[in-house]
């Protein structure tokens, strides 16, 4: 139990399919053979012909419940939400995704659909002091195990933790460590001691979707499982770049959450999600994605 089953005819809505996970969503979707169709705003330049795409905006509860209808998928990757660096956490605009999200779900479950992966967040865990951010895909989660034995879906809740790629937000850790390194400028880690846990953004795509097309219930992180000291994670983006990284010793910080680590064992054991990359070969990767676009990290 857990693993893809025989997807044949299976229609899969993927939101945010545009985004820095759901973009990577397409291969393994379309490997494994089923239909796909993807929402967006606007129907990006140089659009895959192997995919379906639909403009929407997904706050227009008329227009999304009409367009479910119109596709009636038979499978749901909800990974749209505001993920603006440096405004997500606090930014009122997370109350206005916990409608929009319930408002797609109920589209959803009208048009017949049969099972709803949503992409989930380590900064729900109890460990992790709340935001409003966290208490809004909790409460979602919260909302989505209810209703989806309410209504007979079934549901996945896919908890992403830290991730690395190409076409990261250039204010996210590595890309700022790889602008470092490519500058020579010093960068101050505030908490350079800090234990995280870092997946590739092709395999967090990837365990994404396996988890859509298993039949697995409820949380899933969606990790590596391994440790990382960040000031480790440095000088390993120090090897990759060729140059040295200078890191800045800031004062002394309260760190509230020091280890933040998933256990993926559901990922591997049930869902049967294996990540291809090493954290060193994901982080080689990237840096050379990075140095290939050396104009978008000197800016």
């Amino acid at each position: 139990m857990g693993r893809a089953a025989a997807m044949s005819g299976a229609r899969v809505l993927v939101t945010g399919a545009t985004g820095f996970i759901g973009r990577w969503t397409v291969d393994p979707l379309l490997r494994a053979g089923v239909e796909v169709h993807a929402v967006t705003r606007r129907r990006p330049d140089g659009a895959r012909a192997d995919v379906t795409w639909h403009e929407a905006d997904l706050h227009d509860r008329a227009a999304t419940a009409a367009l479910l209808g119109r596709v009636r998928p038979s499978h749901l990757l909800h990974l749209a939400w505001y993920v603006t660096p440096g405004l997500y956490l606090t930014s009122l605009e997370n109350l206005r995704w916990v409608g929009t999200t319930i408002g797609l779900l109920d589209a959803f479950a009208a048009a017949g659909g049969r099972r709803v992966v949503v992409a989930g967040t380590s900064a729900e865990l109890p460990i992790v002091p709340p935001t409003l951010y966290a208490a809004c895909k909790r409460g979602v989660y919260e909302v989505l195990r209810g209703w989806s034995a309410q209504v007979g879906i079934t549901f996945g809740w896919g908890r992403v933790f830290f991730l690395h790629g190409p076409d990261e937000a250039p204010e996210r850790l590595v890309p700022q460590l790889v602008r470092a390194g490519l500058t020579g400028q010093p960068f101050p880690m505030r908490h350079p001691d800090q234990v995280r846990d870092y997946l590739h953004v092709a395999d967090t795509a990837g365990a994404l979707v396996a988890l859509l097309l298993s039949d697995v219930q409820d949380a899933v992180n969606i990790a590596s499982g391994e440790p990382v000291v960040l000031a480790d994670l440095a000088r390993q983006v120090e090897r990759c770049l060729e140059r040295p990284v200078t890191l800045l010793a800031g004062e002394p910080v309260f760190d509230p959450v020091p280890t933040l680590v998933g256990d993926a064992t559901r990922l591997r054991a049930e869902v049967g999600f294996v990540p291809r990359f090493t954290l060193s070969e994901g982080l080689r990767d990237t840096v050379e994605w990075w140095k290939a676009r050396k104009d978008l990290v000197l800016t």
